[in-house]
């Protein structure tokens, strides 16, 4: 059996509706309800569902920005679920996020080197001025971008162009394993193709492990390994990625990939 990186058991993330009166609670919203699966250790896991379906949650409560209701979260071993922020501190250099909208994860008022710079001052305390901006220019030719990018802001650059850079700062502490939420939905079609293969590259190349978030089940086609499919806050269908294009068992399912272009 492939060794499991990530464990997520039974997890549940329910947020209350209050009256807006009494502040009691009326209703519960489950974004997630009794979710699990694993991800093997330098695979890529396609997680697929319609805006609302609380797959982006799931990424989320990995890293500690959605709070968990129910269930476990187990990382090497270890439950990281039930870990305090504080505790979780030692994950961050080994669980990454690069986020949906490249523009506004991207402070407009940091330079491409502060921004990249930003986890290595956190987590690498001990390094001087030119142990980072070596790093920074490393990291930016390593996602196809140019050493003297570095002083530039973001609003000058095109939205592939600031994925790379989300890449570059998600690389920079060296994790192993990155939490892709929907990275190239708010890309132009033929980008989208280009920062899937750099991902893939990345991922022949450091070993890393993905949660591949998307909406599109056309994007992640390539990319996984396997691929679960979400809706209404539970997964509805798992199966290797060829299992799912050519033979899928889930209603749901079948109406995504028609909902797929043919060309």
């Amino acid at each position: 059996m492939e060794k499991s990186l990530l464990f997520v058991d039974s997890l549940k993330v329910h947020y209350p509706i209050y009256s807006p009166f009494l502040r009691q609670v009326v209703d519960v919203v489950k974004a997630v309800d009794g979710v699990s699966f694993k991800v093997p250790a330098g695979k890529t896991v396609g997680l697929v569902g319609e805006s609302g379906s609380g797959k982006t949650t799931i990424g989320r409560s990995i890293v500690k920005l959605a709070p968990l209701t129910e269930g476990r979260i187990h990382y090497r071993g270890e439950d990281i679920g039930s870990l305090s922020t504080s505790q979780f501190f030692p994950y961050r250099k080994k669980i990454q996020m690069i986020f949906q909208d490249p523009f506004n994860s991207l402070n407009p008022r940091m330079t491409v080197y502060q921004a990249v710079a930003e986890p290595l001052d956190i987590h690498f305390k001990s390094w001087n001025g030119k142990q980072k901006r070596e790093r920074v220019a490393e990291l930016l030719k390593r996602v196809g971008l140019e050493a003297d990018h570095m002083e530039r802001y973001p609003h000058e650059f095109s939205g592939g162009q600031r994925q790379r850079i989300g890449i570059a700062r998600a690389l920079a502490v060296e994790p192993e394993f990155i939490i892709c939420d929907e990275p190239v939905s708010a890309l132009d079609v033929s980008v989208q193709a280009q920062i899937v293969n750099l991902l893939q590259d990345l991922q022949d190349e450091l070993g890393l492990t993905y949660l591949f978030i998307a909406h599109d089940l056309a994007v992640v086609e390539h990319i996984s390994d396997e691929v679960l499919v979400m809706t209404g806050g539970k997964i509805v269908e798992q199966a290797k990625a060829e299992a799912i294009y050519e033979n899928p068992q889930n209603d749901y399912t079948k109406k995504l990939l028609a909902a797929v272009p043919k060309f």
